[in-house]
């Protein structure tokens, strides 16, 4: 989506991603040490909910959406918080890193190939020696549905990432959406090789 297709929804106000609340599975990722404070980024921060929590935790945080009116809202309510800029990830050097965590509430998962592997690749080249990405992904688990975030399957998510980085924990979520019953999702920690990935064996 462009960004002014994305700053329609936001000026319309039509926001089911934007609950008002940090979302349960990072605050839990937080709470189990699963990442730690450090240099942020949050990739498609919208009004920046998340990467206000975040702050709160002591994390050092950039967040980033390639919608100026979302970039506007977040910067509202952040204060000396936090810190936003409007940059289109895939495209766009990012100031800051690198980053201890870069995480995303269900940015990767709009893309279409090739550039979810794009954006996994631009993960790996932002993050820190020891640097991990937390991301959460519409899954293809659960009933038929007409409406809520686009489904990506395992599969999906190994042939994006498994090239560039790691994957350290891969698990069902929910995902608390306005307006709906929540969907099933995909928590993903992933992290930077430190050993360039294999050949996968062929017999």
């Amino acid at each position: 989506m462009s960004e002014r297709d994305w700053d329609e929804a936001y000026r319309g106000g039509d926001l089911p991603w934007d609950s008002g609340k940090p979302d349960d599975a990072l605050v839990d990722a937080v709470r189990r040490g699963l990442v730690r404070p450090g240099r942020t980024l949050d990739v498609g921060c919208g009004t920046g909910t998340n990467a206000l929590f975040l702050a709160e935790q002591g994390f050092d945080v950039l967040g980033t959406d390639v919608s100026p009116l979302a970039i506007e809202k977040a910067r509202a309510k952040a204060g000396h918080r936090a810190r936003f800029e409007v940059l289109d990830f895939l495209t766009a050097d990012t100031p800051g890193g690198p980053f201890d965590l870069a995480f995303d509430r269900g940015c990767w998962h709009v893309f279409e190939e090739p550039e979810r592997a794009r954006f996994a690749a631009r993960v790996a080249a932002v993050l820190a020696p020891g640097g991990r990405w937390l991301s959460l992904i519409g899954s293809t688990e659960g009933a038929a549905r007409d409406v809520g975030p686009p489904r990506r399957s395992v599969r999906d998510i190994a042939s994006a990432i498994e090239p560039v980085l790691e994957i350290c924990e891969l698990r069902t979520i929910y995902f608390d959406l306005e307006g709906m019953a929540p969907p099933k999702a995909w928590l993903v920690l992933a992290a930077r090789h430190e050993i360039p990935a294999q050949p996968s064996s062929r017999h």
